[in-house]
């Protein structure tokens, strides 16, 4: 065994039987250690020639545990050193503790030997505190004896507004009231006791004239500074004054405040009073003296035109003391003061204030339009705040708006109101004058082109776009708010207008021959120009309108366009109804025997329509062509119409000759009047009065057999015609056979078209008469 193990084998018993007493954990972990070289040895040497090494092995390992030893030696040694270095501090902080005892023992001992002198030095400290008094007595007796006199000279300074001397002289008392109740402070200090209440009230008592002083003094100043405008004029010597004094005032409260926290340990009071802030108290009453313009104003005062005028008041009032603070009372006061643009910001919230008491009452239109203009385009104009030499005081929007964005939408609101009440009134009143004319024993009045007018429309336009242009005044919102309640009212007027129409044509049936509406027909067509106009100025209206609030105030928007459209449409139909009751007499004696020989009612007919048409012509385009065709589409409908009452049936060919080249002459007849439709509008896709020579080139048709191409082609031009209507124009002929018939007739029931789009039927308003037969031969078609 090498000197290695031997020592190993020596030292196990001297390290694990004793820590495995101490430590039963240690005795696991060497077993632990001991599988795992067993596991380590068994993988080194696994073959017998790897036995040759063991030796290698031995030796680094035994090195290897050496080294481990004496580090941990180094290591406990280290902490030995340590501990036999703190035990020694401990030793020595013993010692000096126990010396410190016996110090403080003898102190204590000492202490309470000096007790009994200290008891015998009380006698002679009361004497001093009441020499100390006594010393403070005589010193301010003097002082004493002079306050009344004082108080009562500072008085007349006061009354006689020498300011700055009875300042002087209320400082001075001031300063003896603080010292005595100083030097009581300090006396009551000394005892150990605070000052009494008794003689504190004694003080106060004694110097409470300088308190009504100070009241009266600080009375003084405010009048002097609220009048400051009127004696920076005249004499601003006084403001002078009053401004040192504030300024006196405002360091002496600083002063104070800076001593009392300044110092440590100065328990010494403020005086009765402290600190004044006269300074703020300044800047106060002057906003007091700017409001003071505006207290007694009422609403009495300014009604109608007054508002105005108080407002321009105002703004002049203002200025001028703008320009005196800014050119005089700016010198008077020191630079911090600022005092410009304290005056601004005071008239600015009075203003504000003011303006919310305006608001609040009930406005009109007007009184609302001269606030607005004066809020929105005065106030900030050159002429008043914005004028450049205020914008270097102070910038714009530090005051703030005079009144706030709802404000301004509750007085827009309240305008268009007001504005709204006033248009529906008028528009009522137009309505009324306009159907009191209709019942005038004259012709409507016209304009420079020859048109029919009254003074609706006139009064309705000027009025609405008066209002648009006042409002714009205001501002593009408002604007568009007064066009949207103007295009509201506008579709309220037609509808009651259209309405007016309809009693004026039920009055009109009811008594036709009434001579006190023979201008009927004339203010119907005056009425259907009167829309023309007002269309015109609602797309006026319409295209002043900002695209981004067209539509924004409600959300039904108003259609005046649509209820101008209604109300033409019923004016059209009762000029058409007025043409048809004027032909009602000469109709019945169409297509019979006496006109067939003589044509007569034919001349008579279109007098009547030459003479509407001529009424026509004084209506505006395109309402002129419209009724036009109108009364075209109608002359042939009841032309057709009366064809179809079958008043004349021919019985030979001379008779379906002369019908058919006498209605060939009514055509061309009804052509002539009608010639300047296709010069001065538009021409209808279907021109009715196309149909009367096709229907007389049907009844001319010679051979009977040609009729099924015949009626193919006039179905194909007027796919709404009907079987009844073709059976009536073959019995019109006369000579039309019973197989013919059928053959037509079945052609006309399988070809029968669908209406195309745009087109008009001209015979779906045409009915056939019922036929006289009391019966009829069956037939394959019947059956």
């Amino acid at each position: 065994m090498s000197a290695g193990d031997q020592k190993n084998g020596g030292d196990k018993p001297e390290e694990t039987v004793p820590v495995a007493e101490v430590w039963p954990e240690v005795e696991r972990a060497e077993c632990l250690a001991r599988g795992a070289a067993l596991k380590w040895a068994s993988g080194v040497f696994c073959r017998p020639e790897h036995l040759e090494r063991l030796s290698q092995y031995r030796k680094r390992e035994s090195q290897r545990t050496a080294s481990i030893h004496t580090r941990l030696k180094s290591m406990v040694q280290s902490y030995l050193e340590g501990v036999g270095w703190g035990l020694e501090q401990l030793r020595e902080a013993r010692a000096e503790l126990k010396e410190v005892s016996h110090a403080l023992k003898k102190a204590g001992l000492d202490s309470t030997g000096n007790t009994e002198g200290v008891k015998s030095l009380e006698r002679l400290r009361e004497v001093s505190v009441n020499h100390c008094q006594l010393l403070a007595a005589v010193s301010n007796l003097p002082r004493l004896y002079s306050v009344r006199s004082m108080v009562l000279e500072t008085e007349r300074l006061v009354e006689s507004r020498r300011l700055l001397e009875a300042h002087a002289r209320l400082m001075d008392l001031e300063h003896w009231q603080d010292d005595i109740l100083w030097q009581l402070h300090g006396a009551a200090g000394t005892t150990g006791s605070a000052l009494s209440t008794e003689d504190q009230e004694l003080v106060a008592k004694y110097f409470s004239g300088v308190g009504q002083l100070v009241d009266a003094l600080g009375k003084e100043l405010w009048a002097v500074v609220s009048s400051a405008l009127a004696l920076a004029r005249q004499n601003p010597t006084p403001f002078v004054s009053a401004v040192r004094i504030v300024e006196r005032e405002e360091a002496l409260d600083r002063a104070l405040l800076d001593e009392r926290g300044g110092a440590r340990g100065n328990t010494r009071p403020l005086p009765p009073g402290r600190p004044r802030c006269w300074r703020a108290c300044f800047f106060q009453v002057l906003e007091d003296a700017v409001s003071a313009r505006f207290r007694s104003v009422s609403y009495l005062h300014t009604r109608g035109p007054g508002l105005a005028g108080h407002l321009s008041a105002l703004q002049h009032g203002i200025m001028a003391d703008l320009a005196t603070v800014r050119h005089l009372l700016e010198h008077c006061v020191p630079s911090h003061y600022r005092l410009t643009g304290a005056y601004l910001r005071a008239s600015h919230r009075c203003l504000h204030a003011h303006l919310a008491q305006v608001s609040s009452w009930d406005l009109e239109s007007g009184e609302i339009f001269a606030v607005l203009n004066w809020v929105l385009h005065i106030y900030n104009s050159p002429d008043m705040m914005g004028h450049p030499e205020l914008l270097t005081e102070m910038e714009r929007e530090e005051l703030g708006p005079l009144i706030s964005s709802e404000g301004l939408e509750q007085l827009q609101s309240k305008y268009v109101q007001s504005v709204r009440k006033s248009v529906s009134e008028w528009m009522h009143k137009a309505l009324q004058v306009e159907l009191q004319d209709w019942q005038r024993d004259q012709e409507p009045d016209t304009d420079h082109e020859g048109f029919y007018q009254t003074s609706l429309p006139t009064i309705i336009t000027q009025m609405l776009e008066e209002n648009a242009r006042v409002a714009l005044m205001i501002g593009e919102s408002l604007r568009d708010q007064t066009i949207q309640m103007g295009l509201y009212e506008m579709e309220n007027l037609l509808n009651r207008f259209r309405e007016a129409l309809v009693e004026f044509g039920k009055e009109r049936r009811r008594d036709p021959s009434n001579n006190k509406n023979k201008f009927y027909l004339h203010y119907l067509l005056a009425s259907i120009s009167n829309c023309i106009i007002l269309k015109k100025s609602t797309e006026s209206l319409q295209q002043q309108q900002s695209s981004r609030s067209a539509g924004q105030f409600s959300r039904t928007p108003p259609n005046p366009l649509a209820a101008l459209d209604r109300a033409v449409r019923r004016a059209c139909r009762l000029v058409m109804d007025q043409l048809l009751l004027d032909l009602q007499p000469i109709l019945p004696g169409l297509l019979t025997r006496p006109w067939l020989v003589q044509g007569h009612p034919t001349p008579k007919l279109c007098s009547v329509l030459e003479r509407h048409l001529e009424l026509y012509g004084r209506v505006r385009p395109p309402c002129r062509q419209r009724l036009q065709e109108e009364a075209q589409w109608l002359m042939v409908v009841e032309y057709v119409r009366a064809l179809m009452q079958k008043r004349l049936v021919c019985r030979s060919a001379e008779d379906r000759r002369q019908l058919s080249q006498q209605m060939v002459q009514d055509d061309q007849q009804f052509r002539e009047i009608f010639h300047g439709l296709e010069g001065e509008g538009s021409v209808p896709e279907v021109n009715p009065l196309a149909l009367l020579p096709v229907l007389a080139d049907f009844i001319r048709l010679k051979d009977p057999g040609m009729l099924t191409l015949e009626v193919s082609g006039l179905a194909a031009k007027y796919p709404d015609i009907s079987e009844e209507h073709v059976s009536v124009l073959l019995d019109i002929r006369g000579d039309v056979s019973r197989d013919i018939r059928g053959a037509v007739l079945d052609l006309l029931e399988q070809s029968a078209p669908p209406l195309p789009v745009g087109y008009r039927p001209i015979f779906t308003d045409i009915l056939v008469p019922p036929s006289t037969m009391a019966f009829c031969l069956p037939t394959a078609k019947c059956a």
